[in-house]
């Protein structure tokens, strides 16, 4: 039986030119590579290179090792590694910082499965309708929506997202008419005050011309919780803006319609902010980020 070792070494001759440079990549004599290859043949009961050729051509039975072989040393690494991941020890505290609808619909959830995966972990989550990064008693990450000032941060994205304008139906049905921007400033509008964000200012651009429009709306109601924003709109009180993981269930019952859909507000990626490159993290900090990463798209897409 051939072993990983012999896998590897075939490869190497499998992607040379000549037994000779082959030699040259593994760093040993041209006599002791064909002795090599000699061996895994008297191995295999099979030959794997035609030596009439003037360079390295595989016969049908080394063509078949070559390309084999390359997916089992892949699989294998795999193997290494998640084996590798398992047996890492995570442990300490981890402290978090995260938006108030999105901290507790998905961070939460998140924060206590990867505390349950590693029970040697203390994980805390402060939600805030304003996430501030704190220098002097810093979390180890802050979930973000939206664009940051801060540019000292590394800034992780996790998901697109994009922001709508949504309205009830049966608040559209004895509303004033809304084809344009302008419109707006006609309508019952609800602002939702958060990140430091200019909650009545709403820019929007054309799908198709870019042409940007500005809006100062009037906001009817305001609040600094966004559950809060979204029940008096499906109430049907007004307009809200709002990101598209949140409204995705609103949207399939139909309970929210998106109104002024040829325009497009400003994106607000759903990001992770650590305050060092990767190579200089933590263990349970890189090892949160990756369940994240790996966990949030399936999350969002409910």
């Amino acid at each position: 039986m051939v072993s990983s070792q012999d896998i590897e070494f075939f490869i190497t001759i499998a992607g040379s030119r000549s037994l000779a440079a082959a030699a040259r990549k593994l760093n040993v004599t041209p006599p002791s590579v064909s002795q090599r290859l000699q061996h895994i043949e008297r191995k295999l009961e099979v030959k794997l290179v035609d030596r009439s050729a003037r360079f390295i051509a595989l016969t049908p039975e080394g063509e078949t090792l070559a390309r084999r072989g390359q997916n089992l040393l892949q699989d294998l690494e795999h193997l290494t590694q998640e084996v590798a991941d398992s047996k890492r020890t995570i442990s300490g505290d981890i402290r978090l910082v995260a938006s108030l609808g999105f901290g507790e619909k998905h961070i939460g959830p998140l924060a206590a499965e990867f505390q349950r995966q590693y029970p040697l972990t203390r994980i805390e989550l402060n939600l805030s309708d304003n996430p501030k990064w704190a220098q002097h008693n810093s979390p180890d990450i802050m979930f973000y929506i939206g664009h940051l000032q801060d540019s000292s941060l590394k800034r992780i994205v996790l998901a697109k997202n994009r922001r709508l304008l949504l309205a009830a139906p049966d608040y559209l049905q004895s509303a004033p008419a809304l084809t344009t921007p302008q419109d707006l400033e006609q309508h019952r509008c609800i602002a939702l005050r958060e990140n430091d964000e200019d909650a009545t200012m709403w820019r929007l651009t054309h799908v198709n011309t870019g042409q940007v429009s500005s809006v100062r709306i009037n906001a009817v109601l305001a609040s600094n919780v966004s559950q809060v924003t979204k029940d008096w709109c499906i109430k049907g009180e007004g307009i809200i803006q709002r990101s598209e993981w949140d409204v995705k269930q609103e949207l399939a019952e139909k309970t929210l319609i998106r109104v002024l859909p040829e325009y497009q507000l400003a994106e607000a990626d759903i990001v992770a902010l650590v305050g060092s490159e990767r190579l200089h993290r933590s263990d349970k900090v890189s090892a949160f980020l990756e369940f994240v990463q790996h966990h949030l798209p399936a999350r969002l897409a409910l």
